[in-house]
């Protein structure tokens, strides 16, 4: 058998219930994906996003209703090292890669001011839903998962004074017709990790040229990496605390907050709510 078919296989066998299944819970239970879709796979050549190819690879192979996919990598710069490893892992896996290049990183190298993660995020993010209209796609699906997502919320909590979580869809504002989803949301990153050493697979970790040996290393000194190391040791007293931050984002009680802001922006404070909810 084939590398990439042992691969499959163990998405759909050895691992279905830790990523197959959650997969595709997703996608069902957030509304992810609809008949006639047109969908951008973002591929970064790390772990998660080629996991997020194969599994859509799966969906295309076993879906009841049409729709079509592209994967895509943009090259933001990347050097000759960690460009040849996301080609050479595409093959291995059987991703037929779509690549289009910019000079994000060139860009942001030049930047003397703000944060270059920051801006480098901000220009990928821009790039990606160009490239998307301009091959017609109406989605764009990234990589981020059950992690991504309650690491997100405590670094809103502590650094951005705001209740605020990564949510599994979003309506682009500057590109109406095109939608961000997140596929992988409910896919939990020790899974994926399981996955890749059991296929003995490879990826890059980190491409910016700004972060020495980043390819290999994680940059130690990130916020969310201290987030991740936080949820980490809270584990140990509690092993669900990290299920209970994930449900804690759709648990929210109304009555016991200081305040919030609606749908169209608009800030509402406790004590302008509090005597009318008395009256109702």
């Amino acid at each position: 058998m084939e590398k990439y078919k042992e691969i499959e296989r163990s998405i759909i066998k050895t691992y279905r219930k830790e990523l197959w299944a959650k997969f595709v819970k997703a996608l069902k239970e957030y509304n992810l994906l609809k008949e006639n879709d047109n969908v951008m796979v973002c591929i970064s050549g790390g772990k998660d996003s080629f996991l997020l190819a194969k599994l859509f690879q799966e969906l295309k192979r076993h879906s009841d209703f049409p729709f079509e996919v592209h994967y895509v990598t943009m090259n933001p710069g990347y050097n000759d090292i960690n460009f040849k490893k996301v080609l050479d892992n595409a093959k291995l896996l059987n991703i037929p890669l779509e690549v289009f290049d910019s000079d994000i990183f060139e860009i942001v190298k030049n930047q003397t001011e703000g944060s270059p993660c920051y801006l480098c995020a901000r220009m990928r993010r821009g790039a990606l839903y160009s490239h998307a209209k301009k091959i017609g796609c109406n989605k764009i699906a990234l990589a981020h998962h059950f992690n991504d997502v309650i690491e997100t919320s405590l670094l809103s909590m502590f650094y951005g004074s705001e209740i605020k979580t990564m949510v599994p869809k979003v309506h682009s504002e500057n590109y109406p017709v095109i939608e961000l989803i997140r596929p992988m949301y409910l896919i939990h990153e020790d899974n994926i990790i399981n996955w890749k050493n059991y296929n003995g697979l490879s990826f890059i970790n980190c491409a910016c040229p700004l972060l020495e040996n980043c390819d290999i290393n994680d940059n130690n000194s990130s916020k969310r990496k201290m987030m991740k190391n936080l949820i980490k040791k809270l584990k140990l007293d509690n092993p669900n605390i990290d299920k209970n931050i994930f449900k804690s984002m759709s648990n929210i009680n109304m009555s016991c907050i200081l305040g919030y802001k609606d749908f169209k922006g608009n800030h509402h404070d406790f004590v302008d709510y509090y005597d009318e909810d008395l009256k109702k």
